[in-house]
């Protein structure tokens, strides 16, 4: 064999062996003890299920999240902004693991949430969001809020002098939350007896929760016009 081919042919043998040092280390190391550490892509969700696919190391440019086995969580997000092009960033913080509920700290919104893990294997990982205490504490809210609103609009706004209004809700510095148009013609007393449930509600929901809110006092209005028969508070 010739000096040249030979030098090409240590030169080969060299390449082969550099690109199998490369795909050794990129090859997936799964925790045996704990198959949740690790890295997690490509997330498919189905109803209130999210898939995962196990992968190497979080992509540059795509959603992950990375479970470290010093506690440490990372997610790779764009954030809220869904227009291109999209900028990927590391937002930190700390995962604790109970039986199957995996608990996440970080300190943006929301600061902190609950996956119950569905199944986890060596190459995926199924999750279903799992609500805080707070989480269903705002949702009983928010259906009380909605039971309110939907018994205001119950008739048509026809006539404005058979419509009237209420403050309801409680802000956290103080105050009502805002006034709500309702018609005379519905079960008042009932009605009025549901914005007092909901005003004491919120207001026990952000003592509990420590809630804060700006201070100033909602605009109140003169009257309610109607407006495609839909009432309509004046100022």
């Amino acid at each position: 064999m010739s000096s040249i081919k030979k030098i090409f042919f240590f030169l080969s043998i060299s390449l082969c062996f550099l690109n199998m040092t490369c795909e050794s280390e990129n090859d997936i190391i799964v925790d045996s003890d704990n198959l949740l550490i690790g890295s997690w892509v490509e997330p498919n969700y189905n109803d209130e299920q999210t898939v995962f696919k196990r992968a190497s190391s979080l992509p540059n440019a795509g959603y992950g999240i990375l479970f470290k086995a010093n506690g440490d969580f990372v997610e790779r997000s764009s954030g809220w902004c869904g227009t291109p092009p999209l900028i990927f960033s590391d937002y930190e913080g700390k995962w604790e693991l109970d039986n199957t509920l995996v608990t996440i700290t970080q300190q943006y919104y929301p600061i902190n949430y609950s996956w119950r893990i569905i199944s986890v294997t060596e190459t995926e990982l199924i999750v279903k969001r799992e609500l805080t205490e707070q989480e269903l504490d705002h949702r009983a809210l928010l259906y009380l809020y909605d039971e309110i609103y939907n018994l205001s609009i119950s008739v048509s706004c026809d006539n404005a002098n058979d419509w009237t209004y209420t403050v309801f809700g409680s802000k956290a510095c103080g105050g009502p939350q805002g006034y709500i148009a309702y018609s005379k013609q519905i079960d008042t007393d009932g009605f009025l007896q549901k914005v007092d449930v909901y005003t004491q509600a919120e207001k026990e929901y952000n003592i509990k929760w420590e809630i804060s809110s700006t201070c100033e006092l909602p605009k109140v209005p003169v009257g309610v016009e109607c407006k495609n028969k839909f009432p309509v508070l004046k100022y």
